[in-house]
This record gives structure tokens, sequence and C-alpha cells, in this order.
């Protein structure tokens, strides 16, 4: 099971990297649920750490995309594709609907980028029924949810509907509230197969403080001590 772990700086890359992690999710404004870093933030990670990264583009903390955002967005996609980054983390919803034509407007200027599709996906009414929309769009290969609410017995049962619903190519992240308890039965259940942690891999568990490398290497080992093969 993979280990994604969101980092704002240098020092979170370098600390993430030295506990295990498999893949880093780069964001500023972590508080704000992950805006667009800048990019001199995402080359210095780069340069720091040969994991791959994913990272975000968004400019508000909401997901609807506001007037005179685009151009921007834009940009961002561009440079960080222009870079070799592992791919990029958009979506849009408004209403309960995920918003196609505008992740597509965004996504324009990088037909050949990857792209996560985030947590707008836990702003839909109908998030199961959404997901053939979502993997019909070519560059999207991951879908990061929290399996919706209640206790991690419940969630682990979406995700796994999820899993089934998107199908071998669009993998299912796990992300939002990811404790260790639920690390520990995600990992045990097998109902995802890569898992998405912010406040778990930091220091006390504060949602902005640094990333502890301690805390990312006792993740990883409750994935190794409870991991199954996972659904398929």
């Amino acid at each position: 099971m993979l280990l994604e772990v969101i980092v704002q700086s240098v020092a979170d890359a370098r600390a993430a990297t030295e506990g295990g992690a498999d893949r880093l999710e780069v964001v500023r404004a972590i508080v704000d649920g992950g805006l667009t870093p800048l990019l001199e933030t995402v080359e210095a990670i780069r340069a720091e750490t040969s994991l791959p990264l994913r990272v975000m583009v968004r400019e508000n903390a909401g997901f609807e995309l506001q007037p005179g955002e685009l151009p921007a967005l834009r940009r961002a996609a561009a440079a960080c594709a222009a870079m070799g980054v592992d791919g990029l983390v958009v979506g849009f919803a408004r209403g309960g609907v995920p918003l196609v034509g505008d992740l597509e407007r965004v996504l324009g200027v990088v037909p050949a980028a990857r792209i996560t599709f985030h947590r707008a996906f836990d702003a839909l009414d109908d998030p199961l029924g959404a997901i053939p929309a979502l993997t019909a769009i070519p560059g999207i290969d991951r879908i990061l949810t929290s399996g919706g609410s209640g206790s991690a017995e419940a969630r682990c049962a979406r995700l796994i509907e999820y899993v089934r619903a998107a199908g071998p190519r669009v993998a299912i992240i796990a992300g939002g509230g990811v404790d260790e308890e639920a690390v520990s039965l995600f990992a045990r259940r097998g109902c995802v197969r890569e898992i998405h942690v912010g406040r778990a891999a930091r220091e006390g568990g504060a949602a902005d403080g640094p990333v502890s490398a301690g805390r990312v290497r006792h993740l990883k080992g409750l994935i190794a001590a409870n991991s199954v093969p996972p659904t398929s």
C-alpha cells in the first residue's frame, strides 16, 4: 500500500522522504485544504527528493472556479507539467455536481498530464454515480476521497465500492481524516491501494505543523504490519 504525504516545504519533503513516504502532494495553505504552491517551492522540493510529486492546482478554498482564476491555474498547470512532476491535483464541483467543463478548460494546456481529482469528489451528491464521468477523462488516473462520513469501517465499505466502480485504470486514494486507526483498518481490509495523509504525518497532529519523519515511519510500519492483498 502506497503512502502519500502532504508537504508544504523542502523541510517537509525531506522529513517525509526520510520517513519512507512513497509520494508527496505539494501544496501551500494546507489549512485551506491546499492551494497552488509557489513554483520555486515545487522546484526546490523536486531538487531535494526523487519521490514522485503531485502538485495542487487550486486558487481558492472552495471547489468552484472563480472569475479571473483560469489564467493562473493554466499557467501553474503548464509550469508544473514542464518541470516533469508526476502529476497535478485538480477538481471542481458546484451544487453537488462535478464541473467537468471547468476541469477540461484548465487541463487543456496539459493534455498529457496525469491528474488526481481531489476532494471536490466528496462534495458531490452522488459520488459513486459520478465515477464513470470522471474516469472517462483521459488524464485522470486517481480520485482522492475520504470515503464519506461515519466510522472507519463504513468508510472502508464505501471505498471498496468506489474502487470497483473506478476499474483498473483509475486508483482511489483514501484521504481526509485518515488517522492511525483508519490506516491500520484500510491496510488490513485492503480496501484501497493508496493512502493520503496530512495531520497524521505531522508533529502533534497539528494541521499545519511540520512533517515528522518519525510519524511517517510509524504510519509505514502500521501499513506493513496490517497489509493484505488489495480488494479488486
